[in-house]
């Protein structure tokens, strides 16, 4: 793919994630999860669909990275990586977006800011180098995997679908970052994974409640 036809489909893809309904390939997780909906309390609902809201920003911001980190990749095995691992990552913004209209939340208003931003950095990030790109790759699904597991102690018990879909979210993250090192992820420096926990904390407290 020349690098024309990349930011043609990097437009498009934003396009899309921002402003329309993802349609995942595989079933949600919740489909078979069990658990009663109408079991939770208000309270319980209105803190599940924050939290499902913030996993669906997550993933807006994954598909930037991905499509910005595909942009400017120099090795073809690495531009397709980013493409397969961003097309999985549909399913995540399908299952999420989902999940919180079910819990009578809404999506982030700031969803555009984020794919912006998201976006510019995984295109700063493999500019450096496909190293060193594949390494932030590494280093997010890391730290995307922590947040999930601290989202199964937040949620609700009762909230069998959500967590469902949390669960199989954190595997095929672990599986990105896993892939990632395999195709030779350099380390972040400690400065670096710094930063880039701070900017998940904005956005994850932002994202909660807008």
């Amino acid at each position: 793919m020349s690098i024309t036809e990349r930011i043609g489909s990097a437009f498009a893809n934003g396009i899309k994630t921002v402003f329309t309904p993802a349609v995942g390939k595989r079933e949600s997780p919740a489909e078979n999860a069990g658990g009663d909906d109408a079991e939770l309390s208000a309270e319980e609902k209105r803190r599940a669909a924050a939290l499902m809201r913030v996993n669906h920003c997550g993933e807006v911001c994954a598909q930037a990275l991905y499509q910005g980190q595909a942009l400017f990749a120099r090795d073809a095995a690495v531009v397709a990586a980013m493409q397969e691992a961003a097309d999985e990552e549909i399913d995540h913004l399908a299952w999420t977006a989902e999940r919180v209209r079910e819990l009578g939340g809404r999506e982030s208003v700031l969803n555009p800011l984020w794919y912006g931003g998201a976006f510019a950095i995984g295109a700063a990030a493999a500019a450096l180098s496909d190293r060193v790109s594949l390494g932030f790759v590494a280093e997010t699904e890391r730290q995307v995997s922590a947040h999930l597991q601290s989202h199964l102690q937040k949620l609700p018990e009762g909230d069998e679908k959500s967590r469902a879909i949390v669960r199989q979210m954190d595997i095929d993250e672990q599986e990105h970052a896993t892939k990632a090192v395999a195709m030779g992820a350099a380390e972040l420096p400690e400065p670096a994974k710094k930063i880039m926990r701070l900017m998940g904390k904005i956005m994850t407290r932002t994202s909660y409640r807008l």
